[in-house]
C-alpha cells in the first residue's frame, strides 16, 4: 500500500498498520532514513534549497533522537484541507506550530477514534481536520538503543508489520444470503416439526374417536341382541331383539312334473341385520285351514293351492307370506342355464332317470360339483331308497343357495333374469318384485350371510321345542302356533265306506264337537269301523271321539296312528251319519 509519508529525505515517516473499528487508517511514526541529497518526493523549490545548504540535515525532527536540533523551515502539511505549509515546521496533526523547535514526543493516551468535522483555522490552518491516528501502541518507556526504540537501530527492523499479516474481518450482515438462508431453513424446520406434531396430535384424537365408536357399537349390538348382563337371554317366550326384527318372507313350492309330490323352503331376506336364509319346511309339517281342518303341507299345498297353503303356514308358525312363488322342475332347468351354471357341494351320487341301469351316474358325489339346469332338478329332486323327505329338502336348499350365488345383485338385471323364464307368478307377486327380492338375496349369499336351515318336526307333525328356539325365533321371528298339550285332539279320518259323502259328514260332527279334523284319505271298503290311539293317555279321548261319531265303544283299541293325529278313524260300512 502507497504511503504519502513514506519515502522523502528528512522527514517523519509513517506507517500504514491497520485500520480501526470505523474504518479509519491507523499509522505509527518510524524513524527518518536519509534519503538522496536534493530529493523532495514532492518537488518543492524551497525543500530542495534547504537539502543543497544543509546536506546533511534530516527534513523534520526525530522524536527518539535525544537533543537532536528541530528545524525551522516551514514544512508542507499533508492533512491541511489546501495543502498549505505549515509555518514553524511540519505538524503531522494538521496544527500550526508556535516555535520553531518541538518538544520530545512522550508517551500518548490510546488513541480514540473521533469523527471528522469542523475545526477553528489558525494561521495557515483552514477546512476539516482528519482524526489524528493512533500511535499509542509505538509510545514505550524503552531505554534509548533498545531494540525497537528507534535509537541506533531501526524499529522497522525489529517490528516489520506488512499488510498481509492482518486479518480483516467483516461484521456479519443480517441481509447476507447466508443468515437469510440459514433463517429460512430454521424457519422451515420449525414449521415441519410443528407441522408433525399436529399430524401427531391428530391421529391421537382420531384414534380415541374410533375406539370409543367401537366400544359403543360393541355394547350397543350386545344390548341389540339381549346378551348384556340383566338383559333377557331368550327362551320360550321369545327374544324380544329377534321377533323386533323386519323380515320379507317369501314361499317357494317346487312341483316335480315328472315323478310327482312337491317341496316347500322359505326365502327370507332379515333387512334389520343384513342376512338371508331358506328354511325348509317338511311335508309332514301338521297345518289348520281357516275352516278348522288339520292337514298337513303336502296335502295342502295339493289340494288349497297356493294362497291357502300360504295362510295356513303363516297360522302356524307366526310369519307373514308375502307372496307364493311356484317353481315347476322345467323352470327350474332353465333358471339353472340363465344363471350359468351353479357349483354345488353333493352328497350322494344320482343316476340319470333317461340311462340305462347300472349308467354312470347323472351327478357325482363330491366337493365343488358344477351342476347344468339337468343335473340340479335331478339332484334337487332326488330321493335314495329308504331316504326321509329331510334328505330330499336339503338338496333342495342346496340348489337354491347356488342359484342365488350366481343371480346378479343388481335388482334390475335379476327382474330380466326372472323375465326371461316367461313364468306366470301367483298374484300378489310380480316379476319385478321377485327380481329385487332374489337380487338381495343374492347380495347377502355372496357376502357369506346367507344359511340354510331344515325346520325339525316331531313324528305328529308339530313344531317342537327345538326348533321354535333355533330356527322359528331367530331366523323367522315368529311364535310357533302348532297344537300343543290341551290343545284340541286332532282326530284322522279314513274314508273306507265307499261313500264319499261319509268324509264330510264325519268332519262336521268333529269339528262341532271340538275336535280338529284331519283328512287321512280313502281306504278299502270294510265292513266295520276301527278307532285307534297309541299313547294310553289317550285312550280316553278315543273313547269320546266314538260316541262322538255314534260309533260303539268297543271298536276302540290301542294301535299305530298317523304322525300328525291323536286318534285315527277309519270309517266301515256300519258308520250312519244320522246316528252321529
Amino acid at each position: 500500500m502507497n504511503d504519502p509519508y513514506d519515502g522523502y529525505a528528512g522527514g517523519d515517516q509513517y506507517e500504514l498498520v491497520g485500520y480501526d473499528e470505523f474504518g479509519q487508517p491507523v499509522y505509527r511514526q518510524v524513524p527518518a532514513r536519509q534519503s538522496p541529497q536534493g530529493y523532495d518526493p514532492y518537488g518543492n523549490p524551497q525543500h530542495q534549497q534547504q537539502h543543497q545548504q544543509q546536506p546533511q540535515q534530516g527534513y523534520g525532527y526525530d522524536p527518539y533522537a535525544a537533543n537532536a536540533p528541530q528545524p525551522t523551515a516551514p514544512s508542507y502539511d499533508p492533512y491541511s484541507s489546501y495543502g498549505t505549509p505549515a509555518p514553524g515546521g511540519y505538524d503531522p496533526y494538521g496544527q500550526a506550530a508556535t516555535s520553531g523547535q518541538q518538544p520530545r514526543v512522550a508517551a500518548q493516551a490510546p488513541y480514540i477514534p473521533q469523527q471528522a468535522g469542523p475545526v477553528e483555522s489558525g494561521p495557515g490552518q483552514t477546512g476539516y481536520a482528519d482524526p489524528a491516528p493512533d500511535f499509542a501502541d509505538l509510545a514505550d518507556s524503552a531505554p534509548p538503543g533498545a531494540p525497537g526504540t528507534g535509537a541506533g537501530t531501526d524499529p522497522r527492523d525489529e517490528r516489520d508489520y506488512r499488510t498481509e499479516q492482518f486479518a480483516f474481518i467483516e461484521e456479519p450482515d443480517g441481509d447476507s444470503e447466508d443468515v437469510i438462508d440459514w433463517m429460512k431453513f430454521t424457519e422451515n424446520r420449525t414449521e415441519r416439526r410443528e407441522e408433525a406434531r399436529r399430524r401427531a396430535r391428530s391421529r391421537v384424537v382420531a384414534l380415541a374417536v374410533v375406539l370409543a365408536l367401537v366400544v359403543v357399537g360393541g355394547v350397543g349390538y350386545l344390548w341389540y341382541a339381549g346378551k348384556l348382563p340383566g338383559t333377557s337371554s331368550g327362551g320360550a317366550s321369545g327374544t324380544p331383539a329377534a321377533t323386533a326384527q323386519n323380515r320379507d318372507v317369501i314361499v317357494v313350492h317346487l312341483h316335480n312334473t315328472k315323478g310327482g309330490g312337491t317341496s316347500t323352503a322359505l326365502l327370507v331376506n332379515n333387512t334389520t341385520t343384513q342376512q338371508g336364509a331358506t328354511v325348509l319346511l317338511p311335508n309332514s309339517l301338521a297345518l289348520t285351514s281357516d275352516d278348522g281342518v288339520a292337514t298337513t303341507l303336502a296335502k295342502s299345498v295339493a289340494d288349497d293351492g297356493s294362497a291357502g297353503t300360504g295362510d295356513s303356514i303363516d297360522a302356524v308358525l307366526g310369519t307373514k307370506v308375502e307372496g307364493t312363488w311356484r317353481l315347476d322342475t322345467p323352470f327350474l332347468n332353465n333358471l339353472v342355464e340363465l344363471v350359468g351354471n351353479i357349483i354345488v357341494t353333493t352328497d350322494t351320487d344320482v343316476p340319470d332317470p333317461g340311462a340305462k341301469k347300472g349308467g354312470a351316474p347323472l351327478v357325482h358325489k363330491g366337493t365343488q360339483q358344477t351342476l347344468s339346469g339337468k343335473m340340479a332338478v335331478a339332484y334337487a329332486t332326488y330321493r335314495g331308497p329308504g331316504e326321509a323327505q329331510d334328505a330330499q329338502l336339503k338338496r333342495f336348499g342346496q340348489v337354491m343357495q347356488g342359484i342365488l350365488r350366481k343371480v346378479s345383485s343388481d335388482p334390475q338385471a335379476a327382474t330380466v333374469t326372472v323375465q326371461t323364464l316367461a313364468q306366470i307368478l301367483d298374484p300378489p307377486l310380480t316379476e319385478k318384485d321377485l327380481g329385487s327380492f332374489l337380487a338381495k338375496l343374492a347380495d347377502h349369499a355372496k357376502q357369506g350371510d346367507y344359511k340354510t336351515e331344515l325346520l325339525p318336526v316331531q313324528a305328529d307333525g308339530t313344531v317342537g321345542r327345538e326348533a321354535t328356539d333355533t330356527v322359528v325365533k331367530e331366523l323367522l321371528g315368529g311364535t310357533v302356533k302348532s297344537p300343543q298339550a290341551g290343545d284340541a285332539v286332532r282326530v284322522g279320518i279314513t274314508d273306507a265306506t265307499g261313500s264319499k259323502a261319509a268324509t264330510g259328514q264325519a268332519r262336521v260332527v268333529l269339528v262341532n264337537g271340538g275336535y280338529a279334523f284331519v283328512d287321512a284319505g280313502s281306504g278299502t271298503p270294510r265292513a266295520t269301523s276301527e278307532i285307534t290311539y297309541a299313547d294310553d293317555g289317550d285312550k280316553e279321548n278315543a273313547v269320546e271321539v266314538a260316541k262322538t261319531l255314534g260309533l260303539p265303544t268297543g271298536s276302540v283299541k290301542k294301535g299305530k296312528v298317523t304322525s300328525n293325529v291323536t286318534v285315527s278313524v277309519v270309517l266301515g260300512q256300519d258308520y250312519k251319519p244320522s246316528a252321529s
